[in-house]
């Protein structure tokens, strides 16, 4: 190789190296400065331009971007659902110190991802979400006395997420779910509740032993009552039978049939004491002599 003056100039290994490292020193150059152009947004995110510093009110949807190099930057903000947990301290209507632990599923929304990073930052949680969580717990805790907070949970619950909703959704955050995980009271109001549940186990118990007793009596009657009506039925029934037995001797008794059957009885003797009820005074032994086998 000749240098400026003419003379032939051997480079050499040394010259060569120079040259590659010179020439990939440019290539890596190169390719950060392509891979900064690149912005890529993971799905269920919102990608923020700050440009300078300065943030963008245009956003980026997921995927493939592309972005100045250098002079922008993109930070992703989810827009996934997230859980926020923490404990609350409130008081009850009637004075009760309420400690609960609650769990908020919320999200951020898109079209406020913006203006989120800018005007809250990252922290939005600590910032927005716990103060407006406390607040309401607060805010309908002191509508129900202790009893209810529990009796009624499900509705304690709605009201807090209404709540909740009103104070942050102006910020662009959305309650997508609000649990109450636990309540916890102070450990004399615990006593008195479980001293109020044996008082109304026992009282179930008793009312239940009552009642038992009542279906036994109420059985016992029954049963008496059956056999006395199948009792009178069966005396019922004997009696009818013999009336009409009664009936039919009756009604196959004849005059001569009485007087035989006394005749057959007598002794021979004629009593002593005769009136108008001795059937020997109306006998007639003639007409008896005349009937078929009669003694002579």
């Amino acid at each position: 190789m000749k240098n400026v003056n003419g003379n032939v100039v051997d480079i050499g290994p040394k010259g060569k190296t120079g040259k590659i490292i010179a020439v990939i020193a440019v290539l890596v150059v190169v390719i950060i400065i392509l891979a900064t152009t690149v912005a890529i947004v993971p799905a269920g995110s919102t990608g923020v331009i700050v440009t300078f510093g300065k943030v963008s009110e245009n956003t980026y949807a997921e995927g493939f971007h592309l972005k100045i190099p250098i002079a922008q930057e993109l930070v992703v903000v989810s827009n996934k659902i997230q859980v926020y947990e923490a404990d609350a301290s409130a008081v009850s209507k009637d004075l009760q110190t309420v400690n609960s632990k609650i769990a908020v599923n919320f999200r951020v929304r898109a079209d406020s991802s913006a203006s989120i990073y800018k005007n809250i930052g990252a922290d939005y949680q600590q910032i927005i979400l716990m103060p407006a969580v406390q607040e309401s717990m607060k805010a309908v805790s002191a509508k129900y006395t202790a009893e209810e907070l529990i009796t009624e949970r499900n509705q304690v619950g709605s009201e807090i997420k209404e709540q909740l909703e009103t104070k942050v959704s102006d910020y662009g955050i959305q309650i997508e779910k609000f649990n109450i995980v636990n309540f916890d009271f102070s450990a004399e109001f615990n006593s008195a509740i479980e001293a109020k549940q044996v008082a109304e186990q026992n009282l179930l118990k008793t009312k239940t032993e009552q009642e038992e007793q009542k279906v036994i009596a109420e059985t016992e009657a029954e049963k008496k009552k059956i056999a006395a009506e199948a009792e009178a039925e069966a005396i019922k029934t004997k009696a009818d039978a013999q009336a009409e037995a009664n009936k039919v001797i009756s009604e196959s008794l004849s005059d001569r049939v009485i007087q035989y059957e006394t005749l057959e009885k007598w002794n021979g003797e004629l009593p002593k004491v005769t009136s108008s009820a001795n059937p020997f005074i109306s006998m007639d032994l003639g007409e008896l002599e005349e009937q078929p086998g009669a003694q002579q």
